[in-house]
């Protein structure tokens, strides 16, 4: 039989705690560091509002607690969360994050606050996440409490509408009791501030609300790795800051270039990561019709 003297069980346990410990540090530490949520999907115009200042947003850009991001008109946004669950906001959108953070036990923590627009939540990507979710959404003043699922929301000034495409949700209304959702295709609606019975939604209603949310093939999409751009070049300095700072608080993610014009040093102005040529030349005609941006020309190209 072996013998183990005390000294050495002594410093067993003690290697073992200190890896234990090592091991939940590193694992805090990943937490950290990992994104709380990235964009992956931009269909401009398109920002984000981070301690007074409104910045655009590009696929990529990780975003904060606090935050709070905004569409144009004919905009949409996909985010993925730490979580891997997928959020996207329709046109003339408003959603803010609030508690947001990925616990060092693996819990996923969000209060999600949609003050004006469409927006969608599923977690049928995020079929490996190995941890728990603690997710709210505010659809202006109701509150759906998330538990694994795919809904469907708007919010405009007299109405707020929850419907649950899959799983189950926790519906407050402001003063009233929760209402419990757990069958496929089911809807309240809030009207005037006055609730409304729970129903079923019809297929073709459902298709007309889903696609307020999807982003739009061919009108100003831009995914990581899009080779399309559209450029406003051969400007003088101030006319490309001038336009580069007016894209940018339009929420269209500019860019300065300098560039030369046979010997005289000129600047060009420019929007990249579209997916297709098309949704460049969607932009670009946009620009073109606008008072603002109007004066400039604008060339598609790769």
């Amino acid at each position: 039989m072996k013998r183990f003297s005390i000294g050495a069980a002594l410093a067993a346990l003690a290697l073992g705690a200190t890896g234990a410990a090592m091991a939940q540090s590193e694992s805090k530490s990943k937490a950290a560091r990992a994104p709380l949520a990235v964009v992956e999907t931009v269909q401009m115009p398109a920002w984000v509002e981070r301690g007074g200042a409104s910045t655009p947003l590009v696929p990529g850009t990780e975003l904060r607690d606090r935050d709070q991001l905004k569409t144009g008109a004919n905009s949409r946004l996909l985010l993925r969360m730490a979580d891997g669950s997928l959020v996207k906001l329709g046109e003339k959108g408003s959603l803010g994050f609030d508690a947001m953070r990925l616990r060092g036990d693996g819990v996923f923590e969000a209060a999600m606050k949609v003050a004006q627009g469409a927006f969608r939540f599923t977690t049928q990507a995020a079929a490996k996440f190995r941890g728990r979710r603690e997710v709210n959404i505010t659809v202006a003043t109701v509150t759906a409490g998330i538990r694994g699922t795919d809904l469907w929301g708007k919010s405009t000034p007299d109405r707020q509408i929850v419907c649950l495409i899959e799983g189950k949700i926790e519906v407050t209304p402001p003063g009233e009791s929760s209402i419990d959702m757990d069958q496929p295709l089911s809807f309240y609606i809030r009207d005037k501030g006055q609730s409304q019975p729970v129903a079923t939604v019809p297929l073709d209603q459902l298709k007309e609300w889903a696609a307020e949310t999807e982003t739009q093939p061919g009108e100003g999409v831009s995914r990581r790795g899009g080779r399309w751009k559209v450029t406003a070049a051969g400007l003088a300095y101030n006319q490309a800051q001038t336009l580069y700072d007016d894209l940018r608080r339009a929420g269209y993610p500019a860019e300065i270039i300098p560039a030369r014009l046979k010997d005289k040093r000129v600047y060009n102005v420019r929007l990249s990561d579209f997916e297709t040529r098309k949704d460049a030349e969607s932009v670009a005609s946009k620009l073109k019709e606008d008072a603002s941006f109007g004066q400039h020309e604008y060339r598609v190209g790769t």
